[in-house]
């Protein structure tokens, strides 16, 4: 292991670039299926996992219980290591490769402990995901967005912890223009005592999406290319380097969409790289949280039927590829090929995944459920998306304040100050009496920093006029239902509220042209399109995430604070949540003018 303060990040890019420039071929045990030389046939399972997100022990650490959800649910790496131990097992020895498509350390407040309250690259301790996926036995990761969002060193130190390759195609280092991690291995495999061995490649192609979702982190170190373009570059080395079959480890939905502007390469590209890029046999893919049990798009060169599949996430599901291999004049050749999804609440927790993270565990939970303050009344976020709560107007109230805070003196201090925030949660709950940790963390869910811009009033309503696209259509009269009334393209946490001007909402208008009522606080006058005003944001937003307009600017207020750690804070040093100190009803949905609810 190294020492606690780790390498330099110019050292560790360079080493893994002078890795990706070699591209070793790393053995694996040999395995024979049986009665496959009588048959001329022989087989291969690959199983696939993504978007773990921190979840090892199947635990919500937000309701302090075992996970639960509607469809009943399970999550984890150890759920997952029960299914591969027992497919291993069914498999007598035939070969099976694991793999990952990334989103790994993020996500629970068990990674966000180990990143930011006990951060590895000070302590030197073992990230809790290394432990699991360690115990687990995966052959390769690809590197995720979420994997960029505490830093560099951090990801260098937990990729130095893993027991396989993490995987990285598209992520160049600007410096040096060559890769920053390594691109692809090539597994050489062992079918069976009459087959000669099997080359798999597998290549990595993490989102171009962190070039703006972690900019702060990244901007200048790495770049990061497109993936279809960085396919069909690396699909024919790895094949002229011997790959017998090509399979592509890809954290990019299929939907051929992004959440961003035309700026950046596509968000979602993996169907339009088994379409364009030939010689790709099968993709793991991940970053949409979508089960995908099995999808087969057509090359449009070769026509060939590329393999896809997306086991969900959090550990929910495992994808699980099955090949069948025959020998034609002296190559492989793949003569069948499918796909499904095994639900991971099938089995019990692997009980070496949870010993080698019981300790880390433990901890988490006993720091989660610090009392950090006393709510007068309960506060719920289950209404938070389409009425004014005031557990959403806490956050607000907060960034205001800190923002507010830090721009005194400042020739900023003069405009009037606005905050956003998104609902983010629809279970998180302040209980009335004691507030923990968990109840805070379960309201703010990602680990966010604040930071602040200068908006004119007419930049502010067009942002409320995207966010507004949040919404359904309804006339007047028509009924509402609540649990519809969103438009289920839109995530909620595309959907922003403002505090610190009132506004009304017209749902039954189309969009962009919804805000129909935009005032100064307590007033009814209009806000002017040439006003300005500070904006407490996200960094997250700020960076462009989510396309909306007008926020990715300079910065007046950065100071790398995480706004989950704020509230914290905030209620720890008040000791006490009452409404009454920062719930201002400042905006409401209407048809024709008249509140929906």
């Amino acid at each position: 292991m190294t020492s606690p303060s780790g390498p330099s990040r110019r050292t560790v890019l360079a080493a893994a670039a002078a890795a990706a420039a070699s591209v070793p071929l790393i053995a694996a045990a040999p395995a024979q299926a049986a009665g496959a030389a009588r048959s001329r046939t022989w087989d291969l399972t690959v199983l696939g996992t993504s978007d773990t997100h921190g979840n090892v022990y199947n635990w919500d650490y937000y309701s302090d219980a075992e996970y639960d959800d509607s469809k009943h649910n399970d999550v984890g790496v150890a759920k997952l290591a029960a299914l591969v131990t027992r497919i291993r097992a069914e498999r007598r020895g035939r070969e099976t490769l694991v793999l990952d498509a990334g989103d790994t350390i993020q996500g629970t407040p068990l990674a966000t402990f180990y990143a930011k309250q006990e951060p590895i690259t000070t302590t030197g301790e073992t990230h809790p995901m290394a432990n699991a996926m360690n115990v687990l036995g995966y052959d390769a990761v690809t590197l995720g967005n979420h994997e960029f969002n505490y830093g560099l060193p951090l990801l260098t130190r937990w990729i130095s912890q893993l027991g396989f390759p993490a995987l990285a195609a598209n992520a160049v280092n600007v410096a040096t223009g060559k890769p920053a991690f390594l691109p692809f291995v090539i597994k050489k495999v062992s079918l069976g005592p009459a087959a000669p061995p099997l080359r798999v490649g597998i290549l990595g192609l993490t989102n171009p999406g962190s070039a703006i979702w972690d900019r702060a982190n990244v901007e200048g170190r790495l770049r990061f290319d497109d993936m279809i373009a960085t396919a069909a570059k690396y699909v024919p080395i790895m094949r002229a380097r011997g790959a017998d079959i090509v399979l592509i480890s890809a954290h990019g939905g299929d939907s051929g969409t992004s959440s961003y502007g035309p700026e950046l390469p596509i968000e979602n590209p993996t169907a339009l790289i088994a379409r364009r890029v030939p010689g790709i046999d099968a993709i793991l893919f991940g970053h949409a949280h979508a089960e995908v049990a099995e999808k087969f798009v057509a090359n449009e060169r070769t026509g060939e039927q590329v393999l896809l599949t997306e086991p969900s996430k959090w550990g929910q599901r495992l994808s699980r590829m099955d090949f069948t291999l025959a020998r034609e004049r002296g190559r492989w050749k793949i003569v069948k090929k499918t796909a499904a999804l095994l639900n991971t609440n099938t089995v019990t927790e692997d009980p070496r995944v949870l010993a080698a993270v019981r300790a880390q565990h433990r901890k988490t939970v006993a720091y989660v459920n610090q009392v950090v303050a006393r709510s007068t009344v309960e506060l719920s976020a289950a209404e938070s998306r389409y009425r004014d709560t005031p557990i959403l107007d806490f956050i607000n109230h907060v960034q205001t304040e800190v923002v507010g805070r830090a721009l005194a003196g400042t020739p900023y201090a003069d405009l009037p100050l606005l905050s956003i925030a998104a609902p983010f949660s629809r279970t998180a709950v302040f209980p009335a009496g004691d507030v923990k940790i968990r109840d805070v963390a379960g309201l703010y869910v990602f680990d966010n920093t604040l930071e602040a811009v200068v908006l004119s009033g007419a930049e502010v309503r067009a942002y409320l006029e995207y966010s507004a696209k949040y919404f359904r259509t309804l006339a007047p009269g028509a009924p509402v239902d609540p649990t519809a009334i969103s438009d289920p393209a839109v995530p909620d946490y595309n959907y922003d509220v403002f505090s610190g001007v009132d506004y009304d909402i017209d749902i039954a208008r189309p969009v962009g042209q919804r805000i129909t009522r935009l005032v100064l606080p307590g007033t009814d006058t209009p806000v002017a399109d040439d006003a300005r005003f500070v904006v407490a944001v996200n960094n997250y937003r700020r960076s462009g995430g989510g396309n909306f307009p007008g926020i990715v600017r300079t910065q007046v207020y950065n100071e790398q604070q995480e706004i989950r750690q704020l509230l914290i804070d905030w209620a720890q040093a008040r000791g006490t949540i009452d409404p009454a100190d920062f719930h201002q009803p400042n905006w409401k949905l209407v048809r024709e003018g008249v509140p929906v609810f």
